[in-house]
């Protein structure tokens, strides 16, 4: 009888269960809003910006009010620069805040930093930081922490200590393993500059050896193919950039991975090549969809032996270049040749995506080209564009 009673009873009130439900319509999504520089490598966990849309006078009330509706305390209000205050939110409260109808912008409040100046400076990187001649022996860079380069050449040292730490091997496509060691030289220069704390433009990013060419600097279109792979598959997009500083004839396959990797999110800066004739006949350079980049000289010269034409983006430095090399941790090697100066750019793009984390490879390119020195470059090439990199908008 008991047992009864109770299954009697937990039946009823389960058929009230059933029948409130019934009668209780499903609850709406809550709705959220887009917070600005959420993820970001400089974002301050917690804080965030609150600004409110026209009409409407930020004051202590407003922003207590609205803090208190979705949770979170309020910090400094403004109401002179910008209507609008601070907030301690979690990631939740503050996508939830984003949607209110009396907010304009939610963003993640970031780190802001001066920017760094670099004393005795290596020329190629002195010269990038400045319109005109003649050189200042300086250079003044932004952070480029959180952002990752992919050297696809002949591997890196990474040990050389002007990479302190933030080198690492991906792929070995010549032994088929995953580690790269440079048995060469190539590919520890290339990255030093572009990211060596010395000698590199992005001295905070990190670096990745993706070996496609031996100890002789050669290689096959098939393993460049397949470290170009190699980084599309593992790579992020958003915040990873590759350099190519190799090349040969036309192959329309080469070309299309590096397109392929292009459309899958990934910057590429290719060098124009060391022939002295249109880059437009040599694979990968005359991707149109990546930055090609020749080279110039100390007088903003158009080196003699750089390709030129119209599949370029820009020139870079790229006569007697100084970097790391591979024979220690300490060695250092000074060459020319387009393969520095793409990496150049490679690192200027590293700049841009730190400012501008999640940013479209269509964008990072235009802000690069639009950013160029026009003008400077004497005796460029027949088609070439006479625009000469120019880096520190780039971090803003």
């Amino acid at each position: 009888m008991i047992r009864s009673s109770v299954t009697r009873a937990a039946a009823a009130l389960a058929g009230t269960a059933i029948a409130l439900a019934a009668a209780t319509p499903a609850l709406a999504a809550e709705p959220t809003g887009t917070v600005e520089h959420a993820g970001s490598a400089t974002a301050i966990d917690g804080s965030y910006l609150v600004t409110l849309k026209d009409g409407t006078q930020a004051d202590n009330a407003v922003a207590q009010r609205l803090t208190t509706r979705y949770g979170g305390t309020v910090g400094k209000v403004f109401g002179h620069a910008v209507e609008g205050y601070t907030a301690h939110l979690s990631a939740r409260q503050a996508a939830r805040l984003a949607a209110d109808p009396a907010v304009a912008s939610v963003e993640a409040d970031q780190i802001v930093r001066i920017a760094d100046t670099q004393t005795s400076a290596p020329w190629g990187l002195d010269r990038s930081d400045q319109r005109a001649l003649p050189l200042s022996g300086t250079y003044t860079y932004g952070p480029s922490s959180g952002v990752t380069v992919y050297v696809i050449d002949t591997g890196i040292t990474i040990t050389h200590q002007d990479f302190g730490g933030r080198a690492s091997y991906g792929y070995d496509a010549v032994d088929g393993d995953n580690v790269a060691q440079d048995g060469n030289g190539h590919g520890t220069f290339v990255a030093g500059v572009a990211v060596g704390s010395t000698y590199g433009i992005a001295k905070s990013a990190n670096v990745v050896g993706v070996r496609v060419l031996d100890n002789n600097g050669s290689g096959t279109t098939a393993g460049v193919i397949a470290g170009i792979d190699w980084v599309t598959a593992n790579a992020t997009r958003g915040t990873s950039v590759a350099n190519l500083s190799l090349g040969g004839g036309t192959s329309t396959t080469l070309d299309a991975a590096v397109r392929r990797s292009i459309a899958a999110g990934i910057p590429y800066a290719i060098a124009a090549g060391n022939s002295g004739v249109n880059a437009g006949t040599t694979s990968p350079a005359r991707v149109t969809e990546a930055l090609t980049v020749g080279a110039t000289s100390r007088t903003d010269a158009k080196a003699s032996w750089s390709n030129y034409g119209s599949v370029l983006d820009l020139f870079a430095p790229g006569v007697d270049i100084t970097s790391a090399w591979r024979t220690s941790n300490t060695a250092t090697y000074t060459g020319s040749g387009t393969s520095f100066s793409s990496p150049h750019v490679a690192g200027a793009a590293a700049l841009y995506l730190a400012a501008h984390p999640g940013a479209s490879v269509t964008t990072v390119n235009a802000a690069i080209v639009a950013a160029a020195t026009t003008g400077v470059v004497t005796s460029p090439g027949s088609g070439s564009p006479n625009r000469l990199l120019y880096t520190p908008s780039l971090s803003s």
